[in-house]
């Protein structure tokens, strides 16, 4: 028998095999995830559970616009329905990482099969095969990139900009996999990294174009902007009096103002931060 024919009779018993077994054999190129997790890192072409304790959704105060809106996608999504690849832009700090992380875990109630697939800044380059392994598996995943950017001298927002636009799929969005974003800058370039040779060299119009031809593969935008002082006290406050940290102690207000000020930023991270500072001080620890 030639080798040609021990590879098809080899071919036909495996299929036989899972069959009888009541299994299929994993299409060629698709990425197994492992069934006991749900969230996991992509590294070395290989997707590694990772375990994760986020905040309670409910806890991320400031932003219920934004919460409200990723989550109706995301829910879309978990439940086979078309959904927006989505994108969470603006000031550090305010949120958008641990709106999708929270947004993720309070899926896995009702959509235990979720994955979330996070995706280092950089293996951006290697985004298109993961998302066609992804597809080829039966759970629907999210394919997170956190505080994404490029500059005009990187290629690597080609790629991704291919897959987004339908590369992978006729029907972009209607699919096993979404992308979901985050990013300090609007338009994902950065537009201060360009040389002066390269300004001088595009036109305004066509600098523009290319700004847009990234984040315009992304159906959902949803903006961050710094706090306000009183929202920055309203979340410290939840925070303290949902770990019982003196929410109501003489001082309190004054003390993450100053917490604030000394890091020039009142955001949901720094009244976290705050919070953390404050829990060590009274001894106390924090259970998520």
């Amino acid at each position: 028998m030639t080798s040609d024919h021990t590879l098809e009779a080899l071919t036909v018993a495996i299929h036989a095999l899972t069959a009888r077994l009541g299994a299929s054999p994993a299409p060629p190129g698709s990425i197994e995830l492992d069934p006991a997790s749900s969230r996991f890192v992509w590294r070395d072409e290989a997707a590694i559970p990772v375990a994760a304790s986020p905040l309670p959704l409910d806890l991320l105060l400031g932003m219920d616009r934004q919460k409200g809106l990723l989550m109706a996608n995301l829910t879309q999504f978990a439940g086979g329905l078309p959904a927006n690849h989505a994108m969470l832009w603006g000031a550090p700090g305010t949120g958008k990482s641990a709106l999708v992380k929270s947004a993720h875990a309070a899926l896995l109630a009702g959509h235990p099969e979720l994955a979330l697939v996070e995706v280092p800044r950089d293996g951006v380059d290697r985004v298109g095969p993961l998302l066609a392994g992804l597809e080829g598996q039966v759970r629907p995943a999210l394919v997170f990139i956190d505080d994404l950017s490029f500059s005009p001298q990187d290629q690597a927002y080609r790629s991704l900009k291919t897959v987004l636009d339908g590369g992978l799929s006729a029907r972009p969005g209607l699919g096993r996999v979404l992308v979901v974003v985050t990013s300090n800058l609007r338009h994902l370039i950065d537009r201060d990294a360009m040389t002066s040779t390269q300004a001088r060299a595009q036109r305004p119009d066509e600098v523009a174009y290319e700004q847009l031809a990234l984040s315009d593969r992304f159906g959902l935008w949803l903006g961050f902007h710094p706090m306000d002082q009183e929202t920055y006290l309203a979340v410290v406050n939840a925070y303290c009096t949902r770990f019982k940290l003196k929410p109501r102690e003489a001082g309190l207000r004054q003390a993450a103002l100053q917490w604030a000020q000394m890091r020039g930023s009142r955001s949901g991270r720094s009244a976290w931060q705050f919070v953390l500072d404050r829990a060590g001080q009274m001894g106390r620890a924090i259970a998520l």
